[in-house]
């Protein structure tokens, strides 16, 4: 993972880097072509002189290869230009609330909120919450059963006994399923306030303040 700013700069100085070095092997390939060029030219066989077409295609590929060069380093640009724009919007997740995959959410002052999401319309759905040792401290039965859309939970950081639990980091597990029993396809996703933002091969890595990262083309919601 690497800063943003170094990474745009690496990005930008690789592109160029690229283009310079094909650039330069053009400009060789030139200069030894007109050498060769006028060596034959001046030890060619007055009586039998070498066939010119030759030579003209041959020049005629070299400007292929010299359009093409150029074309690519157009798109280059355009890329980084357009990565560069998709860069300034995740910049602007930073201090903001999103949802994202993760069963890690935050419990403070007696108060936690998650969300999730459901692959299909289930029977019942119900979240387990577990401390950070990954134990069972509370359930939450009766969760909306309505698929492929983003419902958010207020737990009250009350325990399976009743009793108020530490603030602290917990997970929530959404157990979801059909009217036989059956475990249908459920994903927790975690609020949380990203705080900084780095490249992890060329896209944009959210660091939470929960202590966990995510994708920025995954976020579900920004509040």
């Amino acid at each position: 993972m690497v800063d943003i700013t170094n990474a745009t700069t690496g990005v930008t100085s690789s592109i160029d880097s690229m283009s310079a070095a094909a650039t330069q092997k053009l400009n060789t390939d030139y200069q030894s072509f007109l050498k060769l060029l006028t060596a034959q030219l001046t030890n060619q066989d007055p009586l039998e002189p070498m066939d010119s077409t030759t030579f003209v295609s041959q020049l005629a590929q070299l400007s292929q290869v010299e359009q093409s060069i150029t074309t690519n380093s157009h798109l280059e640009a355009i890329a980084s230009q357009l990565s560069s724009a998709g860069l300034s919007t995740d910049l602007g997740l930073i201090g903001r609330q999103v949802s994202v995959p993760g069963q890690l959410f935050d419990l403070a002052n007696g108060q936690g909120t998650f969300d999730y999401v459901l692959g299909t319309t289930a029977n019942e759905v119900r979240a387990i919450i577990r401390d950070s040792a990954g134990n069972s401290v509370a359930q939450i039965e009766n969760l909306d059963t309505t698929g492929e859309s983003l419902h958010s939970v207020n737990w009250s950081g009350m325990s399976t006994e009743g009793l108020p639990l530490d603030d602290g980091i917990y997970t929530a597990e959404i157990i979801a399923t059909d009217p036989e029993g059956n475990v249908l396809p459920a994903t927790a996703y975690t609020k949380a306030v990203v705080e900084r933002l780095t490249l992890q091969n060329g896209q944009s890595l959210l660091h939470l303040n929960n202590g966990g990262t995510a994708l920025a083309d995954i976020v579900a919601a920004v509040e």
